[in-house]
């Protein structure tokens, strides 16, 4: 069977949205949002910036009849402060200083058609995290890239991924020569497999694909 595959618009909005997940990636996010789809339970991602991923999420939560829900503060993750290589300086409000990805995004979901198949949570990560209640299809971490905030994105959401369920895990990297980009979410995903409680189920570039086939984090 051939893998699930977004629509040539959803996959065209995709493409045009600002962002840094490749295309390959993008492709396996999206067969994972699909398979987790048929839970009937939300797909959320922690790590919004403009809503390149969120797009392909919002598609599979539309054809499972579910929701994608994307938490982010939408003040910039460390690489995309000013002076890193990852910092965008058409996303900084020019009134206050700061970076704010949420009226990109919005515009993003808006052209993409995808609007009434997203929430968008406006916060922290960990905040979110403890005000949250009820199981997830996929949870799909996507954030901050120090340990600190890997650790509490996983430690945060990896309970509320429901039997069968899929964690996803972007920019894993086990070269230390990637120790700002992908090293604390190569730690988080070694984490995840000691943990007894997620199994693997593909690796695609730098994302990672577990389900979870046991209890714990």
């Amino acid at each position: 069977m051939a893998p699930a595959a977004p629509k040539p618009e959803t996959l065209a909005a995709f493409e045009a949205a600002k962002g840094f997940m490749p295309l390959g990636e993008g492709l396996a996010l999206y067969e994972a949002a699909v398979a987790a789809g048929a839970l009937g339970l939300p797909l959320l991602e922690v790590g919004t910036y403009c809503g390149r991923s969120t797009i392909l999420l919002a598609d599979a939560a539309r054809e499972a009849g579910t929701v994608a829900i994307t938490v982010d503060h939408h003040r910039g993750s460390e690489e995309q402060q000013p002076g890193w290589d990852y910092h965008d300086p058409e996303v900084v409000d020019p009134e206050i200083g700061l970076m704010d990805t949420l009226p990109t995004f919005r515009r993003t979901l808006h052209k993409a058609g995808l609007e009434e198949h997203v929430i968008a949570v406006v916060g922290r990560s960990p905040q979110v995290a403890k005000a949250w209640g009820g199981k997830l299809g996929l949870v799909f971490i996507d954030g901050g890239h120090t340990d600190e905030h890997a650790t509490n994105d996983y430690e945060g959401w990896a309970p509320q991924v429901a039997d069968g369920g899929l964690l996803v895990i972007h920019d894993v990297f086990p070269d230390p020569v990637d120790e700002w980009t992908g090293q604390a979410p190569y730690r988080v995903y070694l984490r995840a497999l000691a943990s007894g409680a997620f199994s693997e189920v593909s690796a695609t570039e730098s994302l990672r694909v577990l389900r979870r086939t046991g209890q714990g984090v």
